[in-house]
């Protein structure tokens, strides 16, 4: 039994805040308003009798007792979030069909494990599934030919559809191996080689022009490449740079070893990926399986993202329903 006082939200968002040192990091990723996370802080430390966090520094810092908590109450929280992923998908054994699209940066992992654990509790369901761009999937759900698919946002809503987000995906650069001395300024020597771009067709094209076109910066067009991993193999062989994101970066695996991977030289900037799910649907199946999507992109992508690139720390993440 907790102490009294002492709930799983306010130890959420406890997490949350130690992750993040600010309230207003932790109100979005926990979905609350910043006033409700400072109360949830104050009633957890009342509850323990003990302060958890210092308040005069910034960003905030954990005091000692914060720390010590901290590291008994985090794999309690990850058992919790792998506890209801599990169960997410039992929930799921009373559907007879499902058609679903997933964009192909997950198809090297996120795929294959998904539609593995499906397929064990699904015994009785006839299962779809579509690997294609964004706008494809997209397209596809507007068309009433899928009933979920997982996707980059645009931002924009659906009638019909409703949205449950699931990461927030950083923009990053990628050059050859290098290429970009250590503690210079990259954004001169990018003039060196070409960049290049996503097919215009594509959504992470259309977001990455739009961005640069608010910065001002405005690289020579010269290649345009539809396939991620082409890219990236395009970069390794050192025929230019590309900007991506670490989704897109981490399925090409085998190109690792002669690319490297930077923050950009130019205002940051992210997309959002998400679940949508036709509104016919009942709520509870896109709900649980935004979840268990969310436990397998946080263990499979975010966690060895930042293990190999600490910079992407609070910005490669999950996003909280």
């Amino acid at each position: 039994m907790l102490i009294k006082g002492v709930t799983i939200r306010g130890l959420e968002v406890f997490e949350a805040l130690a992750a993040t040192g600010s309230v207003a990091q932790a109100a979005e990723a926990t979905g609350l308003s910043q006033p409700a996370v400072s109360q949830q802080i104050r009633n957890l430390e009342t509850a323990l009798g003990t302060d958890l966090v210092d308040h005069t520094k910034r960003p905030m810092q954990l005091t000692p007792a914060g720390r010590s908590y901290l590291s008994r109450t985090s794999p309690v929280l990850a058992q919790l979030r792998l506890a209801h992923s599990e169960l997410a998908v039992m929930d799921l054994t009373h559907l007879t069909q499902l058609s679903m699209g997933i964009i192909d940066d997950f198809d090297n992992d996120l795929t294959p494990r998904l539609v593995t654990g499906l397929a064990e509790s699904m015994t009785r369901c006839q299962f779809r599934l579509l690997t294609a761009p964004s706008h494809e999937i997209t397209a596809a759900l507007r068309d009433r030919d899928l009933h979920l698919g997982v996707t980059a946002s645009t931002g924009e809503v659906y009638d019909g559809i409703t949205e449950y987000p699931l990461a927030r995906d950083p923009f990053i650069l990628v050059t050859p191996a290098g290429f970009l001395p250590r503690d210079s300024d990259p954004l001169p020597l990018l003039n060196d080689l070409p960049m290049l771009r996503y097919g215009r067709e594509q959504l992470i094209s259309r977001q990455i022009e739009a961005h640069l076109k608010r910065v001002s910066f405005d690289p020579p067009n010269r290649f345009e490449i539809a396939s991620n991993p082409s890219l990236i193999a395009m970069v390794s062989r050192g025929i230019g740079w590309a900007i991506t994101t670490p989704l897109g970066f981490l399925r090409a695996a085998r190109f690792h070893e002669k690319v490297d991977a930077h923050p950009l030289p130019i205002a940051p900037f992210a997309r959002n990926i998400s679940l949508l799910a036709r509104d016919d649907w009942t709520d509870t199946v896109p709900r649980d399986m935004a979840q268990t999507l969310r436990h397998l992109i946080a263990q499979h992508f975010i966690t060895p993202g930042i293990d190999r690139f600490p910079w992407l720390e609070n910005d490669f993440r999950v996003l909280d329903a």
